[in-house]
């Protein structure tokens, strides 16, 4: 190569000197046919190559079944490859055009130099894209933080290429100019405390499976209600599902406490949980009168002739006196609810009856007996979900009062008035 080169850029000198050109002459007059000429050549350099590599890889993008080539020539890679086999060739050049102005020599050589470095970056940069969009389009890989593990692989080339850079531009010591970093590590960590701790928590996201793009997580503390959508080095994208979107450090997820329903959605139902509020003055025992009155509600007649015909034999075993309803044992009619419910639930279409399902009484408050509704869902979709809790707590409202029971509602002052 360099043989070639000596022959390329040192024919015009000589043929000066013999012409009769005096030696400084001769020599910028060569200087400048030498720049004109290698400017040429890489230029042709660069034309050929273009036009090769980008052809080439076009075609074997065609031929091929995999897509990660058409996403090399999505991101120019052959362009960039194109771009930096010119400038290899001025590099080598360099040397021996400005032979005779060693000053010059060493300032372009390190300003090529340079480039190159920083068009390798480039190549690195476009080839990592591909790799991150072709990795994107595989199921095993689509919920998976690609983008910071890309972003710390960039920072680490960066790193790298600046201290070639300063290490060439100012001819230091490689081991020296670790020593220098070494002692501003401090500073460095501070610069990019962000990215050191997003990246540790990318890191123990992915290896955890605490969060994958396409779930759907709750973060109070950043508002964030809705899907995963971007996982990188710095933040988590969250588009909520009023299609603003939330932006969470990435290290808020190992440090601060969220919601991820993915295990909901994976599961085979949705939970329902919710109470209801029953006056703690309506819950009384029923008569023999309404029992029978109460065996017209098709769902507890059954269990009204059992528990009553067991609720009998206990009473007359032990001899019970009965002219006070507490003596012994009785049927309640919030208990009687609670049976009827439970029912109700087990003949609902939507619900899944493989999971748990009750009808609970909780502590009692200032407000009332709690009564609970414990209970899985089918559908684990948001419009399904309300539509099945609500057709529920809308039968369970309707059908309370034919149990003689009360729901607690707040007392209100509100006077109304007619004209």
């Amino acid at each position: 190569m360099h043989n070639f080169l000596e022959k390329l850029f040192g024919w015009f000198y000589p043929l000066l000197r013999k012409i009769s050109f005096g030696d400084t002459l001769a020599s910028y007059i060569s200087l400048t046919v030498n720049i004109l000429i290698l400017g040429v050549f890489a230029y042709f350099i660069y034309v050929i190559f273009r036009l090769i590599l980008v052809t080439l890889m076009a075609v074997i993008a065609k031929k091929t079944k995999t897509n990660f080539d058409d996403l090399l020539v999505s991101n120019q890679t052959a362009k960039y490859i194109a771009h930096l086999i010119p400038f290899l060739f001025i590099y080598k050049s360099v040397p021996v055009i400005l032979e005779d102005y060693v000053y010059w020599e060493s300032m372009f050589g390190k300003l090529v130099g340079i480039y190159i470095i920083l068009l390798s970056l480039w190549i690195f940069r476009s080839v990592l894209k591909a790799i991150r969009d072709y990795l994107k389009e595989q199921p095993r890989f689509s919920d998976k933080p690609i983008d910071s593990y890309i972003q710390v692989i960039m920072i680490v080339l960066w790193i790298y290429a600046v201290g070639v850079i300063i290490s060439k531009l100012f001819e230091i010591d490689k081991g020296t100019l670790l020593g220098v970093l070494g002692t501003i590590s401090a500073i460095v960590i501070l610069i990019f405390r962000d990215t050191i701790l997003g990246f540790v928590a990318s890191v123990q996201v992915s290896l955890n499976d605490m969060v994958r793009i396409g779930d759907w997580i709750t973060f109070d503390k950043y508002g964030a209600d809705g899907d995963v959508i971007e996982i990188n080095l710095a933040t988590v994208k969250v588009r909520n599902f009023d299609n603003t979107t939330t932006t969470i450090p990435t290290y808020s997820l190992i440090s601060d406490s969220f919601r991820n329903w993915r295990g909901m959605l994976d599961s085979d139902g949705r939970r329902i949980k919710r109470h209801i509020l029953v006056k703690a003055k309506s819950i009384r025992f029923l008569t023999d009168v309404e029992l029978q009155k109460m065996k017209k509600i098709q769902l507890v007649s059954e269990y009204i002739d059992i528990r009553q015909s067991e609720i009998d034999k206990y009473n007359k075993t032990y001899n019970v006196d009965k002219s006070l309803s507490i003596n012994g044992r009785n049927m309640t009619n919030f208990g009687l609810f609670r049976k009827y419910i439970t029912q109700y639930l087990e003949n609902y279409p939507g619900l899944n009856k493989d999971m748990i399902l009750l009808c609970r009484q909780l502590q009692p408050t200032a407000h009332g007996i709690p009564l609970e509704i414990y209970t899985f869902t089918k559908d684990q979709r948001f419009q399904q979900y309300e539509y099945v809790m609500a057709d529920i707590f809308d039968h369970i409202i309707a059908s309370i009062a034919y149990f003689d029971l009360e729901i607690y509602e707040m007392p209100t002052d509100r006077t109304d008035f007619t004209d």
